[in-house]
């Protein structure tokens, strides 16, 4: 297994549409991929199931999915490729650095699909929706921009939920039983690894889409509170 993933590090290396670390790219997004259709992430995106799916489903945007695991990058950039998908490209890198690689208002929506939910409330500071990594996003993305949330953990649902009442979030979609529903858009439909894994054995998944506020209150206290209320888990 480790000669497997050194190989495929070795590799990547060489993928068209792989960008490891790189500098300077920021407002560069649309030369990269020689035209100026919107740009949409996908953070932690693991093996790249979604943004591949979603490029596939959205010809006429522009999908790069984030993550520092370029062992699991591989295998969705690799199929990408193998399938020519140009719509598609891959940024490894840390979320926390995201910031640096995007312009004001180059961003037109961000996924955030079946993430690490950090369900300990001393690691809540890492959750991709916790208000640290809005700030972040609020950097690039442009205004109104959407935010796609899609979880099989209620934890972090309520959590990204308590977030969303206390820093007065938008919110545009609030689904606590995605698949319960019939008319379900495409873009939802799209499953990754993670998600078939089951992790959280609540057979439901979740799914929240909301904008940012044009000023990101500092109600950082109130939902610390709100955290040390809880049992830790």
């Amino acid at each position: 297994m480790a000669q497997k993933k050194l190989l495929r590090f070795k590799e990547i290396k060489s993928f068209s549409n792989v960008l490891e670390y790189p500098e300077n790219m920021q407002g560069k997004w649309n030369e990269f991929f020689k035209n100026d259709h919107p740009i949409v992430l996908e953070l932690a995106c693991g093996k790249g199931e979604y943004a591949i799916g979603l490029a596939q489903l959205y010809p006429n945007k522009n999908f790069i999915g984030v993550d520092i695991k370029g062992n699991r990058m591989w295998v969705g950039a690799k199929i990408a490729l193998d399938k020519k998908i140009s719509n598609v490209a891959f940024l490894r890198t840390q979320i926390d650095k995201i910031n640096q690689y995007f312009n004001a208002n180059e961003v037109e929506e961000i996924w955030i699909t079946f993430p690490d939910p950090h369900l300990r409330k001393s690691k809540a500071k890492k959750r991709l929706t916790h208000p640290k990594f809005l700030r972040l996003y609020k950097q690039f993305l442009k205004s109104n921009g959407l935010i796609h949330l899609k979880t099989d953990l209620p934890d972090l649902y309520h959590f990204t939920k308590t977030v969303m009442d206390l820093y007065d979030l938008k919110a545009i979609s609030d689904i606590n039983d995605l698949y319960k529903n019939e008319n379900i858009k495409e873009e939802l439909k799209i499953k990754t690894y993670y998600e078939s894994l089951d992790i959280a054995k609540s057979n439901t998944v979740f799914y929240l889409c909301f904008t940012l506020p044009e000023i990101i209150n500092n109600n950082d206290e109130i939902l610390n509170a709100t955290l040390n209320a809880e049992l830790d888990l």
